[in-house]
């Protein structure tokens, strides 16, 4: 739970670089979260819940795709790949999913080994 609030409170934080782990921890609450919202919004049948957790976990969703991205040493700009239907979606999950540079990038140290602020 703590990958999922450390994303939270880099609210809309776009520099630096984030983990496979803290990346796919927090997708994978977001995905139960968002699951559990639906399946309440479909009883007492409104959408208004998963509307408004959709939209407040947006930018920080953003900011950490664009974090791991930066680990992988490419631009955040690559995001906008999944825009392209289908084949976009693939080459970005491949992208998210690949291990980080273990040296220092652009982006700063590599996060696995850099002491916890």
């Amino acid at each position: 739970m703590n990958w999922y609030v450390d994303v939270l409170k880099k609210y809309a934080v776009f520099n630096g670089r984030a983990r496979r782990q803290e990346y796919w921890m927090f997708f994978l609450f977001n995905l139960i979260i968002a699951i559990v919202l639906a399946v309440v919004g479909k009883i007492i049948g409104t959408s208004i819940l998963s509307l408004i957790y959709s939209l407040a976990v947006l930018l920080p969703g953003l900011g950490v795709a664009v974090r791991r991205l930066h680990d992988t040493d490419r631009s955040g700009w690559w995001i906008f790949i999944a825009l392209i239907p289908i084949v976009g979606t693939i080459i970005l999950i491949v992208f998210l999913a690949s291990e980080g540079k273990q040296q220092p990038n652009e982006y700063g140290p590599n996060p696995k080994y850099a002491p916890a602020v």
